[in-house]
């Protein structure tokens, strides 16, 4: 395989931090757009991105890239694309994708297109005028954006945030991508006290337990380019080696914990599936009244907001309770994600820094109480 280009989308606020991750694992030509960052390799490259990125959603190769105002302009772009190079004779490539602020607005249409012109492009290469599709799925992707067409093959399959410790989550599961993301915020290396009081599934404890470990999120799952043939399946086995030979063994101190029985119990064999319980502490209580787990440390949660788990008013309570119970904690950083608009008027303090970030769709901040007060 020669060199290609791939897309990785985010979460929006995370572009930065997926990059600075891409340049860290070694991979080429990193730049970072809105709502995705690029990056430049082969299939080793492909396999690293997938298999150790944290933050990233799904890793595309870019098949195609050319505008179209009309359906003949789409259908002639589709057809000009190598798809033969990545799709097999008996291959099957079914077709999703989505359209804004273009004159090809119409989903089902453009789908038909892209799949026509893909059958025929294919057809005509391999001599054939029907194509059996019994082989290994290559899902293509297709984003039209201001009349601008980019075809995908997606060599992901469920998305990277389905690490496959979390068969099942709480009644508001973190996506884990945003999890690790908050974590790495902080600068955490696991040398810190890390607590998350209100741990939920456990997803933000075991995305810190994994950073602390330095153990690639995607080594425990399969992705769909494992079945695309021209990627040579050694590839995967020495990725996978290269990343275990690179964690950490130590002991660290995080600490789980929920005043939901439930949840602890779940946030338990999540982690177990995850491979991190001896890295982890999970305990029933509540936020606002139990006692510090340490002197000093780091805090990151995702307490309930009003317009999901909570009514508003409920929420905004509970806000208040905890900044009176930190008050005087000056031994720990705080990072707390909400998507209440006034919630340091409720905490009671004022945040060193803030930044917007979404969970799901929802519209967030994650507020950072970066100065613990602690000696240097």
């Amino acid at each position: 395989m020669s060199t290609c280009e791939f897309s990785v989308p985010t979460l929006f606020g995370l572009e930065g931090i997926a990059g600075d991750e891409l340049r860290r694992l070694g991979l080429e030509n990193v730049r970072v757009e809105n709502g995705r960052v690029l990056f430049s390799g082969d299939a080793w490259a492909l396999a690293k991105a997938n298999v150790c990125l944290r933050t990233g959603e799904r890793v595309l190769l870019i098949l195609a890239d050319f505008k179209a105002t009309t359906f003949e302009e789409l259908f002639q772009g589709i057809y000009k694309a190598n798809l033969e190079d990545f799709i097999p004779k008996d291959g099957a490539f079914p077709v999703k994708g989505h359209c804004l602020n273009s004159q090809l607005m119409s989903v089902p249409d453009c789908q038909a297109i892209v799949k026509k012109a893909a059958s025929k492009r294919l057809g005509e290469k391999y001599g054939v005028s029907w194509l059996p599709e019994t082989g290994a799925k290559y899902q293509l992707q297709f984003s039209i954006m201001n009349d601008r067409v980019q075809l995908y093959l997606d060599t992901s399959g469920p998305g990277l945030h389905k690490r496959g410790y979390r068969a099942q989550g709480n009644d508001a599961p973190l996506r884990e991508t945003l999890a690790a993301a908050m974590v790495q915020l902080t600068r955490y290396r696991g040398r810190d006290f890390l607590w998350d009081p209100f741990c939920g599934s456990g997803t933000i404890p075991i995305e810190a337990a994994l950073i602390a470990k330095n153990r690639a999120p995607g080594l425990n799952r399969r992705f769909a380019a494992e079945a695309f043939a021209w990627v040579d399946p050694q590839i995967w086995g020495d990725v996978r080696t290269e990343a275990k030979d690179k964690e950490f063994h130590g002991k660290y101190q995080i600490l789980g914990s929920d005043n939901d029985p439930k949840c602890v119990s779940l946030s338990i064999a999540n982690a177990r599936k995850a491979g991190v319980a001896d890295c982890i502490s999970f305990k029933d209580g509540d936020a606002t009244k139990m006692d510090l787990p340490a002197q000093f440390g780091i805090l990151i949660c995702n307490p309930p907001y009003g317009q999901r788990m909570l009514e508003q008013q409920s929420a905004q309570k509970l806000y208040a309770a905890l900044g009176r119970h930190l008050k005087y904690a000056d031994g720990w950083r705080k990072y707390i994600i909400t998507s209440e608009p006034e919630f340091e008027h409720y905490f009671g303090k004022r945040a060193d820094k803030k930044r917007k970030l979404y969970n799901g769709m929802i519209k967030c901040d994650y507020y950072m109480y970066t100065d613990s007060g602690r000696k240097k």
